[in-house]
């Protein structure tokens, strides 16, 4: 699957499936524009895209930031020329439930990030990927789809259920326009958004997300990364508007 001359650009791309997809895209030909908050590992993944095709792009930016994130893909554009895949993939997990009385803290932190950023990036790129008939591919989760067995998980989990909703009506807002709009809906993926989260005792959350999964097993970022490929590629011409799903039969047990 060539992406030669397409250019993508993908947040949250300074680890785990961000970074996945950044450096397979490159691998394929794709000129890509990273955005992420850290600049260290930012500068690690560009050099992994450096080592597998052209340099990308890198921009420091926090998608929560309403001012930063409103310039990312017009600095996309203004140094590629246009804009064929936007992968909205920057997201966090903030706990809080009803009972300890922090979920309201919670749900305006996540929201703001893992719907409004998406949102708002979705309809800044909305005109130049009419022009390339490109399309758009959310990363949501598996928590979208099942209630969390924690409470203080709930606020992640809503973000992810109004994400894939967004999805639907931006596929059929934009499927006159010839842009295509998934979702790709993973179950347990070994990255470091438990850290990132402050979840206490990740080994352990970590073990217990592999035996929750029907295959015994937990995703890396690159398996993802391919789904989002095949999700960008012409192979997948005929898709939009679908929730893919990719969670080791992590809901057959949940």
């Amino acid at each position: 699957m060539s992406f030669s001359g397409k250019v993508v650009l993908v947040t949250g791309a300074s680890s785990g499936i961000g970074a996945a997809a950044a450096i397979l895209f490159t691998k394929e030909g794709a000129k890509v524009a990273i955005v992420g908050r850290n600049e260290t590992k930012l500068g690690n993944v560009a050099k992994q895209c450096g080592e597998k095709g052209e340099q990308p792009l890198v921009i420091k930016a926090d998608i929560f930031n309403e001012e930063e994130a409103s310039n990312i893909v017009q600095k996309t554009v203004d140094k590629f020329g246009r804009l064929d895949v936007l992968i909205n993939n920057a997201g966090f997990s903030k706990l809080g439930s009803i009972l300890d009385g922090k979920i309201l803290e919670a749900y305006d932190a996540v929201m703001k990030t893992n719907m409004r950023a998406a949102i708002q990036l979705t309809t800044l790129a909305a005109p130049h990927l009419i022009k390339t008939k490109g399309n758009i591919i959310n990363t949501s989760s598996t928590g979208s789809l099942h209630v969390p067995q924690s409470p203080t998980h709930a606020a992640y989990c809503i973000s992810k259920a109004a994400l894939d909703h967004f999805t639907r009506c931006a596929a059929l807002e934009l499927a006159s326009s010839g842009v295509r709009v998934n979702s790709v809906n993973p179950g347990p993926v070994k990255t470091d958004i438990l850290e990132n989260s402050n979840v206490p005792n990740p080994d352990a959350v970590w073990e217990h997300f592999r035996r929750s999964t029907a295959l015994n097993k937990i995703a890396e970022p690159e398996e993802i990364a391919e789904l989002m490929l095949f999700l960008a590629s012409d192979k997948a011409r005929s898709i939009t508007g679908s929730i893919y799903v990719a969670d080791n039969g992590f809901l057959l047990k949940n």
